[in-house]
């Protein structure tokens, strides 16, 4: 009996495991682990979205499938809308994860590595989203190239977060940025006024004469409003509709929040930091946005003691 006979059997080695890992399938980065793979080339990103156009067109031009042409157009784009729109779910997790991690924080090397993990994947949730955004955007301009008509998505917004992206020191840095880049992206520039009033407040001629004066002080105002349907908060759409003032409308979220929808609702808008709030005569509702408005030291130009309707 030789010596390699009497040599016991060894189990294989975590060095051994990764080797023949390495070996079998090169490297390939693990769900904790950042990807240092480079993104891919833009010119031949762009190359490649052109050709796949080209051979859905040339293959199905003059066949009894062209008719279907614009239909299949359309869903090529929206692969890449809705992979943008997949990454940027992550990144809201990703961004709740370290919300968590920053509250666990005890000074442990341990709770320090798994927020800077998170925030690592953060980053690269990022530049994974803008270049779908990218794909999609160039993905639109064939279509529409082709069709002659604008692509849209059947739901939802179609925005591009490509010129927010910044460099980001920490996770508290890096939340907040996100923050205020998705809040850029959908907010025209400009100083935000709010107006709010009741459903049943119409004198339309004090709320115009209002916002007029307002206007004639800040001509680059965007105008924010509840988004009710009557009233007050109409009357001031309808003049910013007529003035060609932007708007943005924060309807209240009853499925989210029940009857606290209104009351979170005026949160929302003064996230947003308006430089004024003009309150109309109204309920509860108005009463509460004005109360924080002023704890927050925004201007309330106040209307409520006026009653009725013109």
């Amino acid at each position: 009996m030789s010596e390699q006979d009497d040599e016991p059997r060894h189990a294989a080695s975590p060095t051994d495991y990764v080797l023949t890992e390495l070996q079998l399938y090169g490297y390939r980065p693990f769900a904790d682990e950042p990807d240092p793979r480079p993104l891919p080339d833009g010119n031949r990103m762009a190359s490649a979205i052109a050709d796949i156009f080209d051979a859905l067109i040339v293959t199905l031009e003059d066949t009894r499938l062209e008719p279907d042409l614009p239909g299949l157009l359309w869903s090529t784009v929206n692969v890449f809308h809705r992979a943008a729109d997949r990454i940027e779910r992550e990144l809201d997790d990703n961004e709740q994860a370290q919300r968590r991690s920053q509250r666990e924080q005890d000074g442990s090397e341990v709770k320090s590595v798994d927020l800077e993990r998170l925030t690592a994947e953060g980053q690269t949730l990022i530049e994974h989203r803008n270049a779908f955004e990218q794909m999609r955007d160039q993905a639109a301009e064939l279509y529409e190239r082709h069709t002659g008509s604008a692509w849209r998505p059947r739901s939802g917004s179609m925005v591009n977060h490509k010129a927010m992206t910044s460099a980001m020191i920490d996770s508290r840095d890096f939340v907040a940025a996100r923050k205020r880049a998705a809040q850029e992206v959908l907010l025209p520039p400009g100083p935000k006024i709010v107006v709010t009033g009741g459903l049943d407040f119409n004198d339309h001629r004090l709320i115009w004469a209002t916002l007029d004066q307002v206007r004639a002080k800040h001509p680059d105002m965007v105008l924010m409003h509840g988004k009710s349907p009557k009233g007050a908060e109409k009357i001031a759409s309808c003049w910013a509709d007529h003035r060609k003032v932007p708007q943005i409308g924060f309807a209240p979220d009853w499925t989210k929040h029940a009857k606290a929808a209104p009351f979170k609702r005026n949160d929302a808008i003064l996230e947003v930091l308006p430089i004024g709030a003009i309150v109309f005569p109204g309920t509860g509702i108005q009463d509460n946005l004005a109360d924080k408005a002023k704890q927050l030291g925004i201007p309330v130009f106040d209307f409520r003691s006026r009653r009725g309707s013109a």
